[in-house]
């Protein structure tokens, strides 16, 4: 089993001057999840190298057993310092692609035309693609191999405007996912905010927001090893 994590390069949060790019625990709960699978992992990102990591994701009300685990972890941070340029990996190599959330995904990894391409390599060569929180705006811009908008008609979920709300982040983010999932044409639904809520489609699936990034991960496993 390989599995291509990919990460967004962004780091500005609009333009309040502060800072965004991956939530921590939405990398590191999927990570340790695969790996206790047995699966190889390989890193990448748009601009390759150390990905930014949202601060706020670090900070003590975000902590979770794995993002402490990943605060430990010397060869999980040399890792993720060396990512892959998006244009020097291939779906050929791997077995499923999956995208940690955080803000960043919104402004890179939505019109990033190799991350597009790299998903649509995926998809047509019918393997799995997972994603979760903010992360299934990579997935806007997909097309299916009919020339259609991936998530036209599928079942997904994303971040939601109430949680986005709750994070007083409705005025700063270039859209909400919640409406362009759904003006692409998606089935979208959603739980209560800020718990566990995972949709899957056939080979894709979706996480609603932090809290869902595990069964994210043990769901794309559970799919591999079917």
């Amino acid at each position: 089993m390989k599995i291509l994590i990919v990460l967004t390069s962004h780091s500005e949060l609009g333009n309040t001057g502060k800072k965004t790019g991956f939530w921590i625990e939405e990398f590191a709960a999927p990570y340790y999840v695969f790996r206790e699978a047995g699966a190889s992992i390989v890193l990448a990102s748009p601009k390759g190298g150390q990905p930014p990591i949202d601060p706020k994701s670090d900070e003590p009300s975000s902590q979770t057993p794995a993002t402490i685990r990943f605060k430990a972890d010397g060869d999980l941070q040399t890792l993720l310092a060396h990512t892959k340029k998006i244009t020097e990996v291939s779906a050929d190599n791997f077995d499923a692609i999956f995208y940690p959330g955080g803000h960043g995904p919104l402004w890179d990894l939505t019109t990033d035309k190799d991350s597009i391409k790299l998903i649509e390599d995926f998809w047509k060569s019918k393997k799995p693609v997972a994603a979760v929180c903010h992360a299934p705006s990579a997935l806007l811009n997909v097309m299916d191999e009919n020339g259609e908008p991936l998530v036209k008609g599928k079942k997904v979920t994303g971040f939601t405007n109430t949680e986005e709300e709750g994070v007083k982040l409705t005025d700063v983010v270039p859209f909400l996912l919640e409406d362009e999932l759904k003006n692409k044409g998606s089935l979208y639904s959603k739980s209560d905010d800020f718990v566990s809520y995972v949709v899957k489609d056939g080979l894709l699936i979706t996480g609603q927001n932090p809290a869902s990034s595990e069964e994210v991960a043990q769901e794309l496993i559970k799919l591999l090893k079917h």
